[in-house]
């Protein structure tokens, strides 16, 4: 039996993260909030968004295109509708900042919306969800990176637009609903992790310049006649998910005013966050009996012989979550040799082991 995986105290990843971003410059509340939100994408177990971010991160610190000073720019602002241009600040302060915003602002409107251009990337959707959801309120995030793309449109074999994931957070009377789902089969990092390592995708989630589909990352990274990941749903209902992808187009670099008809070339992210406040609708006790109903029905229907029951968005995140918190982090494995030398470099201590 082999020796259990290392694991770490969540607030000393943090920490450890906080010291490499301050270390470059970065001024500390803005690291701490990178930090945090990087932390708390592993704790939910999305190990390709959370501290396997970081040496990119610090690579775009160290060369400028993620910016250290300054403040969002406001572009429009209608009291409940407000457009901001994010000028490559880290994207966890960016978005931490508009949530706060939002949350200000609904003291005045039933929902507000604020759609932001040319922020740094922002990590993992699904670690703002929570203290939202926890407040009883509903959260809806969606982004795209109109620098990237790595998806084909149905029908297509070259990449045409990113991933575009869109998540949510549904308070309930017990556990909130949580999603964070992408518009496409699998991810850039999950494909290029998969890459990397010399592996397969569990299943035929990419096309080939042929038009095949292939469990093989390989095809997105050849010198020539590259392939593209599918559109969720894949070759035969893809138009679903590329449909999907179009709208998040829409909300996050439409509304925000700048996306890929400008042709921007720094790594980021087009952002639309809205917050709504169940209260000035029926009330937050009708909403959560509503989706209580709706989550009881789902935990309740059958399954086939042998199968796991049903499980909601985001139980399995919270569970692996909890668990993390109370008995150590468990990254993946090359996550911290990754670090390893920026931290020999910037001159911080490596995280120890519990």
């Amino acid at each position: 039996m082999g020796a259990a995986p290392p694991r770490y105290r969540a607030e000393d990843l943090a920490s450890f993260a906080t010291r490499l971003f301050t270390r470059l410059g970065l001024p500390e509340d803005r690291a701490r909030d990178t930090a945090e939100v990087l932390v708390e994408s592993d704790l939910l177990g999305h190990t390709t968004h959370g501290l396997g971010m970081a040496p990119r991160y610090l690579s775009n610190l160290d060369e400028g295109s993620m910016a250290r000073e300054g403040e969002p720019e406001t572009v429009a602002d209608h009291g409940a509708a407000v457009v901001w241009d994010g000028r490559y600040l880290p994207g966890p302060w960016v978005m931490r900042r508009a949530i706060a915003l939002a949350r200000e602002r609904l003291r005045a409107h039933p929902q507000v919306t604020v759609a932001i251009r040319r922020s740094h990337h922002i990590g993992c959707l699904q670690a703002y969800l929570k203290p939202v959801t926890d407040d009883g309120l509903v959260i809806v995030l969606t982004c795209s990176d109109p620098a990237g793309a790595g998806v084909a449109a149905h029908g297509g074999v070259t990449s045409v637009v990113t991933p575009n994931p869109l998540a949510a957070g549904l308070p309930t009377e017990g556990e909130p609903i949580l999603f964070d789902i992408s518009m496409s089969t699998t991810t850039n990092a999950m494909t290029k992790r998969v890459a990397d390592e010399g592996g397969r995708l569990p299943g035929k989630w990419l096309v080939d310049a042929d038009g095949h589909a292939t469990d093989d990352p390989a095809v997105l990274f050849a010198r020539e006649r590259r392939g593209a990941i599918l559109p969720l749903g894949g070759l035969e209902l893809g138009h679903k998910g590329f449909a999907l992808a179009l709208l998040v187009e829409a909300l996050t670099s439409g509304l925000a005013g700048h996306g890929r008809a400008d042709k921007p070339e720094e790594w980021g992210a087009s952002v639309y966050l809205q917050l709504i406040d169940p209260d000035r609708f029926a009330g937050r006790a009708a909403f959560r009996r509503q989706m209580s109903a709706m989550a009881d029905a789902a935990r309740a229907s059958a399954t086939a012989p042998g199968a796991p029951p049903v499980r909601l968005p985001g139980h399995a995140a919270l569970q692996r979550r909890a668990r993390q918190l109370a008995s150590g982090v468990e990254l993946y494995p090359t996550i911290l040799s990754a670090l390893e030398p920026w931290a020999r470099k910037l001159d911080v201590a490596m995280p120890r082991t519990i």
